[in-house]
């Protein structure tokens, strides 16, 4: 088998054709397993999630999936199917229920990216709820500070609440109070704590307050499987949201009792927090309670690209998903991947190789020019014209580690007609936070709207601390939900672009929005329709997620639930240090270090995925066994 098999001749049509005829795109569902937690709810802990196969892989459905990396907030998304809603519904209520279910990784403090096909006028647009940098920040304003990604000073103005409410009153079927009732419940009756939040939960972040230490290590450990872990404050809160909308959380007005505001201002402005056992200095944030009136969503166009003939759509700027993900797969497409007996096959020394080298490419590539496009321009076209790509695809030597590292090209060249391009500076790449916590889900409703909704408030616990503020009586008047430490994903330490040698695309800037590797994606069929959602959390390993499961389908001819079990590797820098999981054999992580790379065993990603055959209706769902992923299809076979 040879590359020509990928000549342009085929079309999308008869490839997405015979890849659903031999049941390569497969998958859907979950009742759970035979065992329950049973503990205020009666949401059953998936197979998938305690080792075992799933249960929904190859079963269809037609009236709905979601599949989401929490068995909890799968069952608050099916719900809303189930009482008349649409995608955009269970998003919603799916969204909600993890800040209460996954609060280390995602909620109301923070902010993301939604996805979303709307199959009456086959729109697709996204929903831009990245957390904004506040209107007194600075590009120095992380200089010299120690843990910044633990303080006030990293906290970005939080975007989920209003950009939710925006999407839900324009295409959902219920009302915001009607989605927000799993969460409620979910928080003020409790729920039973699953294996990964008992493992999650009593990290050294979760002790840089009293509060949050409390919450999440009473008695100095995490709540055990199986016990009660109820949040009555963000019950409250909720409450107030449901009750008043997004005002509610954006503006100080205490005749309505809404103090949601002034707790999120005042809880970046603690004077000190804990880190490691030790007290010391806070260095608050600057955001005031105007800056959280200001706040407001923006709806944007999804980058468009293709790979061997499926089109693609995904996240543009404020990410860099779309942009790295679209070129790395372009610059792999000269290679015969997938052909084993060439060398090709999934998980060989040869696959693996081009694939890091592409990723590292790609990532010198984004380091430089993707950002807020709102504030810098970034030449997205020029970064995804094919004689660019194939530029820099001409840069991966099969087999070779490249050396010294890659260095942005210069896409503007191929943007603009007679600019000259520049050559790299030898300039330090820019330096960016911590990226993880983070989730991600993906829903189809029975009338074929998608969502793929990434959520996140950066690091696990954020910065530790939860919204609030002291009374009058000193006592602490605690919100229930975490703040984000999203800030951090700015150039930490003001940079240049190494092409320009302008001010670094990604620096700091009053009401900027930091770079993302957030990555909601679909796949689309030739006329437009959506069949794959999908996407994953992990940083910038989000990017290499969608690559490996992408490649996986389309590639390697895998099952959906086995591409999405399938091993990743991940470069998330132009340097050499690759992370590869175990699920690769120890002889691959060998042959790689002998290529010169530095390879480390870790997971990468948590991808949830929904597909819909267009051509039987017939709907599907997969989920990742790397944390505790649920898929639930309608209607419920009992």
């Amino acid at each position: 088998m040879t590359v020509s098999r990928f000549a342009p001749h085929r079309t999308t049509a008869l490839m997405l054709a015979a890849l659903l005829a031999c049941g390569v795109f497969t998958g859907a569902r979950a009742d759970g397993g035979e065992d329950t937690l049973g503990v205020q709810s009666s949401v059953v802990l998936p197979e998938q999630a305690k080792g075992k196969p799933p249960t929904w892989a190859g079963k269809a459905f037609r009236q709905g999936v979601v599949s989401v990396a929490n068995p909890y907030g799968a069952e608050a998304g099916a719900r809303m199917l189930e009482q008349g809603g649409n995608a955009i519904d269970a998003a919603v209520a799916i969204a909600y229920a993890l800040n209460v279910v996954e609060p280390q990784s995602a909620g109301i403090g923070g902010g993301g990216f939604m996805l979303v096909y709307i199959a009456r006028t086959g729109q697709t647009f996204s929903i831009d709820t990245r957390e904004k940098a506040t209107a007194a920040a600075t590009r120095d304003m992380f200089a010299g500070v120690p843990q910044a990604s633990r303080k006030g000073v990293a906290v970005g103005v939080p975007g989920m609440v209003r950009g939710t409410a925006k999407v839900l009153g324009e295409h959902g079927r219920l009302t915001l109070a009607q989605v927000m009732q799993p969460a409620i419940e979910l928080a003020d009756q409790g729920f039973a704590a699953t294996p990964r939040y008992s493992s999650v939960s009593c990290t050294d972040r979760a002790l840089n307050s009293p509060e949050s230490e409390a919450f999440f290590c009473p008695g100095g450990m995490p709540a055990a499987p199986g016990a009660l872990v109820q949040n009555k404050a963000l019950a409250e809160t909720f409450r107030l949201i449901a009750k008043n909308g997004p005002d509610c959380f954006y503006k100080d007005m205490p005749e309505k009792g809404c103090d949601i505001a002034r707790g999120i201002v005042e809880g970046q402005q603690r004077s000190t927090i804990i880190v490691n056992g030790v007290e010391q200095a806070n260095k608050p944030g600057t955001m005031t309670l105007a800056d959280l009136e200001a706040y407001q969503p923006v709806e944007r166009a999804a980058v468009e690209g293709s790979y061997r003939g499926y089109k693609i759509k995904a996240m543009a700027p404020p990410s860099s998903g779309a942009l790295t993900v679209i070129q790395i797969l372009n610059m792999l497409e000269r290679f015969p991947l997938g052909d084993a007996g060439a060398g090709y096959g999934f998980g060989s020394v040869k696959t693996l190789n081009v694939m890091a080298e592409a990723m590292r490419v790609a990532f010198a590539d984004r380091a430089d020019w993707m950002a807020d496009n709102d504030f810098v321009h970034v030449p997205g076209k020029g970064l995804l014209d094919a004689t660019y790509v194939s530029g820099r695809s001409a840069l991966i030597t099969p087999g070779v580690r490249m050396t010294p590292d890659p260095l942005p090209g210069d896409p503007r060249v191929f943007e603009t007609a007679g600019l000259e391009p520049a050559r790299a500076l030898a300039l330090s790449a820019p330096v960016t936070g911590p990226d993880n916590g983070t989730t991600h889900f993906s829903v189809v409703d029975q009338w074929g709207n998608v969502v793929s909704y990434t959520n996140t408030i950066e690091s696990s616990h954020g910065i530790g601390t939860f919204a609030g503020y002291t009374r009058a009586d000193g006592s602490f008047r605690n919100l229930g939900f975490l703040l984000n430490n999203e800030l951090t994903d700015f150039n930490t330490t003001p940079s240049l672009n190494r092409v320009t040698g302008e001010v670094g695309y990604n620096d700091v800037q009053p009401g900027k929005r930091p770079r993302s590797s957030m990555t909601p994606t679909m796949l689309f069929t030739p006329d437009g329709k959506p069949f794959l959602a999908y996407g994953s959390p992990g940083g910038a390993t989000i990017i290499n997620s969608v690559v490996n499961v992408t490649i996986n389908l389309i590639d390697h001819h895998m099952a959906l639930q086995q591409a999405i079990d399938a091993g990743r590797i991940s470069v998330a820098s132009a340097g050499s240090t690759v992370t590869v999981e175990n699920r690769f054999p120890a002889a691959t992580v060998d042959a790689l270090r002998a290529l010169g790379y530095t390879a480390f065993i870790g997971d990468v990603g948590s991808v949830q995925a929904v597909l819909i055959d267009q051509h039987t209706g017939k709907q599907y769902g997969a989920a990742d066994d790397r944390r505790e992923g649920t898929v639930i299809g309608l209607p419920r076979r009992r």
